[in-house]
């Protein structure tokens, strides 16, 4: 049962149960969503609090799981729960927040919260705003089919976000739009979480390029496809021996990718990517359309890359141009800024410089320690 004064910090500390629920168990080496839940895991166990995860698939999967309940963390599978409406009923009362992922998850769970369990706290993690993704997407493509999904999505995203406790945003530039559309939902930044390199390799110890992103996020498909077919052929006319370096689930499936061209080099999903972090120069987020702040960015940043995107990718993540980041949006100069990136030592040092002090200051788990803090006084 929920009980305001446990809301009330002491000695520090907040020791509540938490619910966590997503699609599927986290994997944080295949996507930035994944490693961003298990490093909010990771810092509430720290802070004191028990947490619970369930998988909506029911499947507690293999080394994932494990890795969680390496984390103190309470995994529940299908041999260990039942269906929703009674599992909740036996259960949900005993955990003082439940935090839902993304809204279409919301939106079928929320209802059944409320009606098992009215006193405990509902967090929407809205992860990004899908519905602004999918708007951008249509905009790019010009696809009205598209337009008219971005519009429905919005209605129930914002519908789920309201009927949240609070909702948390990623990044200030989707607070800000949540503020006009939806001004009575109480909203809350949790940034990204990720930790920085001790003393990254310099510029003569790295060269080549990296782009990170998987095939089932539409955003990277369509960013491989401008990368290879228009940014990097221009690269190589300046730069004859660079090499781009793709990674990401799924990409060898790609038809755009079974015959890429010279100097590129398609890894599919790596398991332990801290080796080509360490060894590549530059770190590309091409993104043509997207919302939220792009993990891969971070992860370059983290890593002593200096990265190349184009504003979109760059958006909610306090970055500058030629301070923290290179910024372009057509394939012309996008090619001329990693050339200048891959060329000159000093602009590449000042990037990488900025970047891990912006990583350290927007995204480190002290940062989303204080988010963490401003979330529960809002639960209060």
């Amino acid at each position: 049962m929920f009980d305001p004064l446990l809301f009330a910090p002491a000695d520090g500390h907040w020791p509540l149960r938490w619910l966590l629920i997503d699609v599927s168990t986290p994997r944080p080496d295949r996507d930035s969503g994944s490693l961003r839940s298990v490093n909010l895991m990771r810092l509430l166990r720290a802070e004191g609090h028990a947490v619970d995860f369930l998988p909506d698939d029911g499947v507690a999967a293999g080394h994932y799981a494990e890795l969680l309940r390496g984390l103190g963390v309470t995994v529940h599978d299908a041999r260990d729960r039942a269906p929703y409406p009674r599992w909740f009923e036996r259960h949900l009362a005993g955990y003082d927040v439940l935090v839902l992922s993304r809204y279409h998850l919301a939106e079928f769970l929320l209802p059944l919260a409320r009606r098992a369990a009215p006193d405990t706290r509902v967090v929407l993690d809205t992860v990004d705003l899908h519905h602004v993704r999918e708007r951008r997407e249509a905009e790019v493509r010009g696809d009205h089919r598209l337009q008219r999904l971005a519009r429905a999505t919005r209605k129930r995203e914002l519908a789920a976000i309201a009927a949240a406790d609070i909702a948390w945003v990623v990044s200030a530039a989707e607070r800000e739009l949540l503020a006009r559309e939806a001004p009575d939902a109480r909203v809350a930044l949790l940034p990204n979480i990720v930790e920085t390199l001790a003393g990254p390799g310099g510029f003569t110890a790295r060269e080549g390029l990296l782009f990170v992103g998987g095939a089932r996020h539409p955003p990277n498909v369509d960013a491989v496809a401008w990368l290879v077919a228009e940014i990097f052929p221009r690269v190589r006319t300046q730069l004859p021996d660079c090499t781009l370096h793709l990674v990401g689930d799924g990409l060898s499936q790609l038809s755009l990718l079974r015959a890429p061209g010279p100097g590129v080099v398609v890894h599919d999903h790596v398991p332990d990517l801290a080796p080509l972090l360490a060894r590549c120069r530059v770190g590309l987020a091409p993104l043509r359309y997207g919302a939220g702040v792009k993990g891969k960015v971070n992860q370059y940043m983290a890593h002593g890359l200096a990265v190349v995107a184009t504003t979109s990718a760059a958006e909610g993540a306090f970055l500058e141009h030629r301070r923290d980041v290179l910024l372009a949006d057509d394939a012309a100069s996008l090619a001329d800024a990693v050339v200048e990136a891959c060329t000159d030592a000093g602009l590449w040092q000042r990037l990488v410089d900025h970047g891990l002090h912006n990583t350290r200051r927007h995204f480190s788990f002290d940062t989303a320690r204080r988010a963490l803090a401003d979330t529960l006084e809002l639960l209060r």
